[in-house]
């Protein structure tokens, strides 16, 4: 199997008519900007090319993961921002879920989320017709889980049925350039795994998963940038590069975040048309990160 080649972001942006971004762990981690990353967004704002942030986050509006980004020092707008809680208007819809009563897990933008999709949002212990699970954040994690799970079992055993959404399928995302976190994806794992030791024979009994490796995101972000000529630059090959692939896209695997691998050995579904060490422009000045003598148990965890 032929190695994949290393390429550069220069060379994605005199080759493409588009970039498409992940966030966390090509431009961002949860305690600020990778390095590098701020003076690209700056250059590619200058040149005036076309780009978009793709992500399976749907913890935060656009605005918010906009005014968040600015702190971080990455200038991009709010309608250059596609994420996974955009994707729950499409698929109420499509469901006919107008109405619905649903527990979100997740902080307010996701409850806010739900709620534009046309969804009510109910307490954990409600009597919930659908469960979204948003994002790991925002709620009394293990309180919050028995109570869900109990909500669940006291519905299905009584032969109701109910909707799991889970927005954002990741499993981990970076924290910090040496940490990481688990995400929406492994909380939805858990609630699978216990409804499967419950009632092992109820197949149907699993979350729809709408982000990252579905091509929706993708989709949505080619039909703004109005060419397929673009490239998804990702830091997991489970989501980004699986899910680039499938729409038909080349897809960049950065080695900032998660997915650390020999891809000599990769196969074909998740295997990058290139590689990449990061997003950091030529000529960027490597520094020491100003995140690197803080002790990250002494930070808060906003995400």
């Amino acid at each position: 199997m032929t190695a994949v080649p290393e390429t550069s972001i220069e060379h994605l942006i005199d080759g493409y008519d588009a970039l498409l971004f992940d966030a966390y762990g090509v431009l961002v981690h949860l305690r600020g900007a990778l390095p590098g990353a701020p003076e690209l967004v700056d250059l590619l704002n200058r040149i005036r090319k076309p780009y978009y942030l793709v992500s399976n986050d749907a913890s935060k509006l656009p605005e918010t993961a906009a005014a968040r980004f600015a702190r971080f020092g990455l200038q991009v707008t709010a309608d250059r921002i596609i994420t996974s809680g955009l994707l729950l208007q499409h698929y109420f819809s499509e469901q006919g879920l107008d109405g619905i009563r649903c527990a979100v897990l997740g902080p307010t933008d996701s409850a806010r989320y739900v709620e534009l999709a046309g969804g009510e949002v109910v307490p954990a212990d409600g009597d919930f017709e659908a469960l979204v699970v948003a994002d790991e954040t925002g709620f009394s994690f293990l309180e919050t889980v028995d109570t869900v799970m109990t909500t669940l079992f006291h519905r299905i055993d009584s032969g109701r049925p109910v909707h799991l959404i889970l927005p954002n399928p990741d499993i981990i995302y970076p924290r910090g350039e040496h940490s990481f976190g688990v995400a929406a994806g492994g909380i939805a794992l858990l609630f699978e795994a216990a409804l499967s030791r419950r009632y092992p024979n109820r197949e149907d009994l699993t979350f729809t998963r709408l982000g990252k490796p579905q091509p929706l995101l993708y989709e949505q972000a080619i039909r703004r940038c109005g060419t397929r000529s673009v490239v998804m630059i990702g830091d997991q090959l489970e989501t980004d590069i699986r899910g680039a692939k499938n729409c038909g896209i080349d897809a960049v695997l950065v080695n900032t975040g998660v997915s650390v691998t020999d891809l000599g050995q990769i196969d074909a579904p998740l295997r990058p048309t290139y590689w990449m060490k990061s997003v950091a422009p030529r000529g960027y000045v490597t520094q020491t990160s100003e995140f690197a003598d803080i002790d990250h148990r002494q930070m808060p965890a906003e995400k």
